[in-house]
């Protein structure tokens, strides 16, 4: 893909957030409406285009780790939120944040995982499980090498410890399992299909009326460069 391409002739080691969604929404998986900026009007502009309450994120291949760098400001609901939010990140004397993103704020106490990873001996796999602060916590994930049919996406699904936490919840709905097997089996395939991506980190995916939505995403590559 040109994303990819683009980004080894430029010895990337990964994609930013902004590019791997676009990947991911290549293979029909779906992600969060967002769009990167340089200016504050221009993410005035864009949080008003897609609704309030809006996330601003520092952006960039240089981002991969945004949480850390605390990076991120949540459920922004108006625009002097938005402003203040943007000139705390503008003006940080530690790192130097030239383009943002603005993306729509996506809520749910349901944090799901999904990824994959290049195994020297077993090629792509893919895995599933908890999400958020609870993946490197639990440690709940169940993997498969790719491809991926129906049945495996599902037998994952069922494989997992916290398993419940897809049935009915809270007065939510139970997770879309067909859409979310559609997203892990275009994980494997995307991994198939592109040998330089040697990772892939969707967390959290959070459930929006019970169907799966990227809301962070990471392709880290293999440059032979």
């Amino acid at each position: 893909m040109e994303l990819i391409q683009n980004a080894l002739d430029r010895d990337a080691k990964n994609l930013s957030e902004y590019e791997s969604k676009r990947v991911l929404s290549a293979y029909g998986i779906p992600v969060t409406r967002e769009k990167t900026v340089r200016t504050k009007d221009e993410a005035i502009a864009a949080a008003t285009d897609m609704g309030y309450p809006v996330v601003l994120k520092g952006s960039g291949e240089a981002m991969s780790h945004k949480t850390e760098l605390d990076l991120i400001a949540l459920d922004l609901k108006d625009e002097q939120s938005l402003k203040e939010a943007f000139g705390e990140f503008k003006n940080r004397q530690d790192i130097t944040v030239e383009e943002f993103l603005v993306q729509q704020m996506v809520k749910g106490n349901r944090e799901l995982l999904a990824g994959l990873k290049r195994d020297p001996q077993f090629g792509p796999c893919v895995m599933f499980g908890l999400g958020g602060i609870m993946a490197e916590v639990l440690e709940d994930i169940a993997i498969r090498v790719a491809p991926l049919s129906e049945f495996d996406a599902m037998d994952m699904m069922d494989d997992i410890r916290a398993k419940k936490i897809l049935n009915a919840f809270r007065g939510k709905p139970p997770v879309d399992r067909a859409a979310l097997a559609q997203l892990l089996m275009a994980l494997g395939k995307l991994g198939l299909e592109n040998e330089a991506v040697t990772e892939i980190d969707i967390n959290p995916v959070k459930l929006v009326d019970g169907k799966p939505v990227a809301v962070d995403a990471l392709i880290v590559l293999k440059n032979e460069g």
